[in-house]
This record gives C-alpha cells, sequence and structure tokens, in this order.
C-alpha cells in the first residue's frame, strides 16, 4: 500500500502540484483528520517539536490510514536517524541543513538499499511488514522513498548548482524562514532579498526537472508560489492551523 501511495504522490507532483502541512502533533487522530481533509502528505516533525521516533510510528500509521503520504523530517543527517525513519514506515524523508553536493550524496546513500545506497539493512521492521514480505521485494520497493533535501542558507544557496546536479533527489525544499536569518532580515520571508534568491533556485531546479518545495502560511502564498513553480507546498503546522480554526471561530461567535 505504501509503494502505491509514494507512486502516486511522484505522479502528482509530475503533473501537477502536493499540498500538505507540517505537524507537531503526537496524536495519531489528529494526522488521520489531515488526510480526511484532503492533503496529500503530512511531514511529521522530529526536527522541532515533542516527537520522537516511537511516537511518530504510529503517526505514520494513521496517515496512511487515511491515504495521507507519511513524510519525516529527521534531526539531522545520520545514518541512523534517516534509517529508523524508513524502518518505520515513512513513504519519505525530509533532510535539514543541506549545503553541499557530498551533504546530498551522503543522504542518498543512507537512505536507499545497494547497488543505489548502503543503507543499514534489516526486514524484521515495519517497513517489511516485520519480515513477512519478501526480502527482495522489500529492498528493492524500500528504494522508491521519496528524498526531500531542505537547503535553508546562503552556503547552501551558493551551492545549489552542485547539489541539484546529484542524481536521486525528488525534491529541493527552501527554508524561508531560515532563509530570511541567513540573508539578515530575520522573519521577513516576503522580503525582495528572500524571495528572489527562492525564484532564482526555482527556475534553476526547473531547468533540471527537479521539484521544489517551501514552507507556506496562507492560501494566497500558496498560489503565489504555485503559480511560480512551486510543486511541493508545505502549509502550515497542524497546531498553527487549528490555532487560526479556534481563533477564527471565537472573534466570529463575538462579532457584534
Amino acid at each position: 500500500m505504501l509503494t502505491e501511495q509514494i507512486r502516486q504522490f511522484k505522479d502528482k507532483l509530475r503533473e501537477g502540484y502536493v499540498l500538505g502541512p507540517f505537524a507537531k502533533t503526537c496524536d495519531p487522530g489528529f494526522i488521520e483528520i489531515l488526510g480526511y481533509g484532503g492533503f496529500d502528505f503530512v511531514i511529521i516533525d522530529l526536527e522541532h517539536g515533542p516527537n520522537t521516533i516511537q511516537t511518530a510510528q504510529d503517526l505514520v500509521r494513521a496517515a496512511q490510514v487515511s491515504q495521507l503520504l507519511p513524510i519525516v523530517r529527521v534531526k539531522e543527517r545520520v545514518p541512523s536517524v534517516i534509517g529508523e525513519a524508513l524502518d518505520i514506515g515513512a513513504g519519505g524523508i525530509h533532510v535539514p541543513q543541506i549545503t553541499s553536493a557530498e551533504d546530498a550524496r551522503s543522504v542518498l546513500e543512507r537512505a536507499k538499499f545497494a547497488p543505489e545506497g548502503m543503507r543499514g539493512v534489516c526486514r524484521f521492521v515495519r517497513a517489511g511488514e516485520y519480515s513477512s514480505m519478501d526480502r527482495f521485494q522489500y529492498f528493492k520497493e524500500a528504494n522508491e522513498a521519496v528524498i526531500i533535501v531542505g537547503l535553508e542558507g546562503t552556503e547552501a544557496i551558493e551551492k545549489v548548482d552542485e547539489i541539484i546536479a546529484v542524481d536521486g533527489v525528488d525534491i529541493v525544499f527552501v527554508g524561508p524562514y531560515d532563509l530570511s536569518q541567513s540573508l539578515g532580515v530575520t522573519g521577513q520571508i516576503d522580503h525582495p532579498m528572500v524571495t528572489d534568491k527562492m525564484v532564482e533556485i526555482i527556475e534553476k531546479c526547473l531547468s533540471k526537472g527537479i521539484a521544489v518545495g517551501t514552507f507556506v502560511e496562507t492560501v494566497e502564498g500558496a498560489r503565489k508560489w504555485r503559480d511560480l513553480g512551486v510543486k511541493y507546498l508545505c502549509y502550515s503546522v497542524d497546531t498553527g492551523i487549528f490555532h487560526q480554526a479556534c481563533h477564527e471561530i471565537v472573534v466570529q461567535t463575538r462579532r457584534d
């Protein structure tokens, strides 16, 4: 089932765009709701927030129940961290703070089984259906996981050409908040310096046939970047979406 979800996700990415939020929650029910709401994917965030690999496993299950592709953002580019995220059944991994082609190649090596990489081999995990799946089928299908690399600072931006030349990266994610900080305009994600750099990256990636992703907080922002060529639209965070909905209810109810 996960392999089919991955293939559908990649097809939709090629044909148009995909939409999904980051998730800080530890509640599987909240993840299911996101799927039933119509999102294409969810990024289970282990870099920021309280989740652990153990709580993330139940969130991955919840995502699959509601036809939501589970993507895990890992804390760092470490073999064991990348491997365990895929072992619990993530359909993709999002690796932050990529600054060079060497970084991107190391992600691929740690995320894929041979001959495409050297991921630690264990089929007695959830992703391998606890050894009930044919081992060779598992090793082959596991290599279809979506690989997302995060470019979040000027060092990475300066090396974007060499990073996107690495074969096997599915999506280049540009973090606008970290980018704004590195450009000296912290938090000003709509500052011309930030948007100009983002447009430059988008154009370079599209010329190489690589999808670009970014973080947006409004429908207007999502439409803006979609129209500029962004295909992987990360729409806000589950906690922020819930807060906004609660706040709007209170404001509208109390309006005279």
